[in-house]
């Protein structure tokens, strides 16, 4: 894999998305779990992180809320089911604009350093192939890239954040 998103169909209810960064993942699984410092990244470029509330224990609650440009703002939040430091994250999500049964989506995580280079791998499991789809053609891997473009420059900050 590259330095660039990848995102692929898997199954018939899940997206896999791989990326690449020049870090060690500790430091990739720091900048996605501290409030401090996902709100320097994630999101479209075009986004600002408003709200960010991590409590990263098995249990506990994220919650970030983005502002696009315009004004319009997307709430997405989840509850951690597992935490293994810094190689797997697990969390049940949920989206407010679908039905509660297909609104669930169940992210995993992955980090796995090789030579210093992490290769990150998130699967995000839907509740229907329906949910899947409209997630992919919504525009999110636009977002997801531009997100993960801001990750790396943080992750290679030479502060190290």
């Amino acid at each position: 894999m590259g330095r660039t998103l990848s995102v692929t169909k898997s199954g018939d209810f899940e997206i896999v998305m791989t990326r690449s960064f020049d870090a060690p993942r500790t430091l990739v699984f720091d900048a996605w779990t501290k409030p401090e410092l996902v709100r320097r990244w994630f999101g479209p470029r075009d986004c600002e992180v408003v709200e960010c509330e991590i409590d990263l224990r098995v249990g506990g609650r994220w919650r970030y809320r983005l502002r696009h440009g315009g004004g319009m703002e997307m709430l997405l939040q989840g509850v951690y089911q597992e935490i293994d430091r810094p190689g797997r994250l697990v969390s049940l999500e949920t989206n407010e604009d679908c039905e509660a049964s297909e609104g669930q989506a169940l992210a995993t995580l992955t980090l796995v350093e090789h030579d210093g280079v992490t290769t990150l791998t998130q699967v995000v499991r839907y509740g229907s192939e329906r949910i899947r789809d409209a997630v992919l053609e919504s525009g999110m891997e636009r977002g997801m890239g531009e997100g993960f473009d801001k990750l790396a420059e943080v992750v290679a900050a030479p502060a190290r954040a």
